[in-house]
């Protein structure tokens, strides 16, 4: 499916198919009404209201009881509804075979898509796009899944998640699944160069999107952030990571699958880089803001240029280009953003 696709199946083309079965129809009401008011003298109503029960062929009886000539109109009618609903059969079979209603639900999903805003599209539903797509799903965040494998597109759609059927490796794909409007783009495509040319066609189409890769070794990880992708992740590293902190430090794991569960949440809140926004504020360590108390939320840590300050004091200062990181339930996080919305520029959430 590609935009050339859309542009060229226009609106007047869903439409024209329908045209035919329309006007007969049309026509038979019109001529059948005619026929009773000459007929048998009924009103209009009376006239059209035989004509669809005779028509439907719900048949709740006549009217009044007719008469030879109203008879044989009643016989011409249903001789025209036979025709109208074999006509109408062949349509549909036509239609389905040439495509006309996969076009149309295309057509629906490139609509969908430029409603979509800070969405997450997912390259690839493999083993690593599909249990994504499942922890996105139960936090209810729109997302977008890009997948060429129609086994997979299946899997995808059963899953009710709407599945765009293209190349995720082309421009044109990923300005259909709204690259310059989403929040991140998850790249999990089944080898590392297809991932890394996503990364390189994403970076280019979007400078401020975070692009969140697959790799399968060390090497495809340096290039992929080379190639501009925010984080890498290698599902073996993190698995081996995993399951050494279960080893080392089964309380701490323990308590990250419990804030999972929770309603809790962690998020990233990118300040402006201009410095006049920080002028203007009459305060700026944190015990001066008094976030905590004011929004209910925790600052976790900052992270100043390539510095991360975990648990920062009531002393210490924000600036243009920090990166704080809290946790707290929606309403306290949604506190906080107020709070912070003269300096904000962006916010990410995490997966607790």
């Amino acid at each position: 499916m590609t935009k050339r696709i859309f542009q060229d199946f226009k609106i007047r083309d869903f439409v024209i198919p329908w045209l035919g079965p329309i006007v007969f129809i049309t026509l038979l009401f019109f001529f059948g009404a005619i026929g009773y008011r000459i007929t048998e003298g009924w009103d209009w109503g009376d006239c059209l209201w035989m004509v669809l029960i005779t028509i439907t062929t719900i048949g709740f009886g006549e009217i009044e009881p007719l008469s030879a000539a109203g008879r044989i109109v009643t016989f011409l009618i249903i001789g025209g509804g036979l025709i109208i609903v074999r006509l109408t059969v062949q349509r549909l079979l036509a239609l389905s075979e040439s495509g006309y209603f996969r076009k149309m639900s295309e057509l629906r999903l490139l609509r969908m898509l430029r409603r979509m805003q800070n969405h997450v599209i997912i390259c690839g539903y493999g083993r690593i796009g599909r249990e994504i797509a499942q922890q996105l799903q139960l936090e209810d965040i729109p997302l977008i899944i890009v997948e060429l494998d129609p086994a997979m597109k299946i899997a995808a759609e059963k899953e009710g998640l709407q599945v765009l059927f293209a190349d995720a490796t082309l421009d044109e794909t990923l300005l259909l699944a709204g690259i310059k409007r989403c929040r991140s783009l998850v790249v999990a495509l089944s080898n590392d160069a297809a991932n890394l040319y996503v990364v390189l066609s994403a970076r280019g189409l979007s400078q401020q999107c975070r692009l969140i890769s697959r790799a399968e070794s060390e090497e495809a990880a340096k290039k992929l952030k080379l190639a501009g992708a925010t984080v890498v992740v290698s599902p073996y590293v993190a698995a081996g990571k995993t399951m050494a902190a279960t080893a080392l430090r089964p309380i701490a794991v323990n308590f990250m699958e419990l804030l999972a569960g929770s309603q809790c949440e962690i998020e990233e809140f990118l300040l402006s880089t201009d410095y006049e926004k920080f002028h203007k504020m009459k305060s700026r360590t944190l015990a001066e803001l008094n976030l905590g108390r004011q929004s209910g939320a925790m600052v976790l840590a900052i992270r100043d240029e390539e510095n991360l300050v975990t648990n920062p004091g009531g002393d210490f200062i924000i600036g243009p280009g920090q990166l704080l990181i809290a946790l707290g339930n929606k309403e306290q996080l949604g506190c906080l953003r107020e709070l912070l919305r003269e300096v904000l520029l962006t916010v990410e959430k995490l997966n607790c």
